[in-house]
């Protein structure tokens, strides 16, 4: 228990035989049941931790096994169930590589069970020590991935939308249509979208970013980059229909739809100008003109629906 209430950790795995007893051996008191969720670990993963659970903690940690890979969404979505169904409080998540420092987890999981807000998330990127431990092609990865993160979710508060270091309430998973949610690579960005569509209030956490002690990742950024956006964009138009054209109405989606119909052919326009002065000749004066004036009109007509969207999102922090 944790001010109160019941305290649950999923710990999402695939492959973690060198770190997974580190991450059972450590996990606070506090917490009442780990839910390891092996997601057909083709190593000793499930074997130590079947062995760790009847030597050690039979009644705290529980093995759930998949039969069918279904990725870390899949795995975390497998361990809320089960949380669930234990009536468990407050259900938080932290990876099988021991990358999640567990003195952070009362920052966590602090938040939730006193109520003020329904799912907070660790930031690693808000000290300066990231940039110097994180792989910088992955830092940046996460930076660009964040930004366009915060568009298709409206919380603009947020950032760091790649950690998996995360608590949340059991009103919100119960709200929450879980088998929905995106299973892999790309499942916090989307759990976001859905979580700001319900007008659950989400905080950011400070956490220590942990690196170098034996983890091993399958994350190829430049490879996840295009699964991601794509999920992103669709979630941003799941997200205006859902929020305001079927639950509420406002402007910022009209002002979403005409910037966007205005701005990016403006630039289409604008580069294919620019390319045909340079390899054909000279260009009509008003051509140019015109091409401008799509972009600065259409980039008013986004800036003004972001700033709409922050506005609406404001209280959900």
């Amino acid at each position: 228990m944790y001010h109160n209430a019941s305290i649950a950790v999923v710990v999402p795995c695939h492959n973690e035989e060198l770190l997974i007893t580190r991450v059972l051996d450590t996990m606070p008191d506090y917490v009442d049941r780990v839910y390891v969720v092996d997601d057909v670990s083709s190593d000793r993963t499930a074997a130590i931790v079947e062995d760790y659970a009847r030597e050690k903690s039979p009644n705290r940690v529980h093995l759930i096994r998949h039969e069918v890979n279904q990725g870390v969404g899949g795995a975390i979505v497998t361990g809320y169930k089960q949380a669930l169904l234990d009536q468990m409080d407050v259900v938080a998540v932290m990876a099988g590589d021991a990358q999640m420092d567990p003195d952070d987890l009362p920052a966590i999981i602090g938040p939730v069970a006193d109520g003020e807000v329904d799912y907070t998330k660790g930031n690693r990127l808000v000290t300066g020590e990231a940039w110097y431990q994180i792989p910088r092609v992955r830092y940046l990865g996460n930076v660009l991935l964040s930004l366009m993160t915060k568009i298709a979710s409206g919380y603009w508060h947020v950032f760091d939308s790649q950690t998996g270091y995360t608590a949340i309430s059991s009103k919100a998973l119960r709200t929450l249509e879980l088998d929905r949610l995106w299973k892999r690579y790309g499942y916090p960005n989307h759990l976001l979208i859905m979580l700001n569509i319900h007008n659950f209030a989400v905080r950011d956490v400070p956490v220590k970013p942990v690196y170098n002690i034996g983890e091993r990742s399958g994350i190829r950024i430049w490879r996840v980059i295009p699964t991601i956006s794509l999920l992103l964009l669709r979630g941003f138009i799941q997200r205006m229909f859902q929020k305001f054209v079927v639950r509420d109405s406002h402007p910022l989606v009209l002002f979403y739809l005409f910037g966007t119909l205005t701005f990016f052919p403006g630039m289409i326009l604008g580069f294919y100008l620019f390319f045909y002065r340079l390899l054909v000749g000279p260009v009509a004066a008003t051509s140019g003109l015109f091409a401008m004036f799509l972009i600065m009109f259409g980039l008013n007509f986004l800036m003004f629906a972001m700033w709409f969207d922050m506005d609406y999102s404001r209280n959900l922090r």
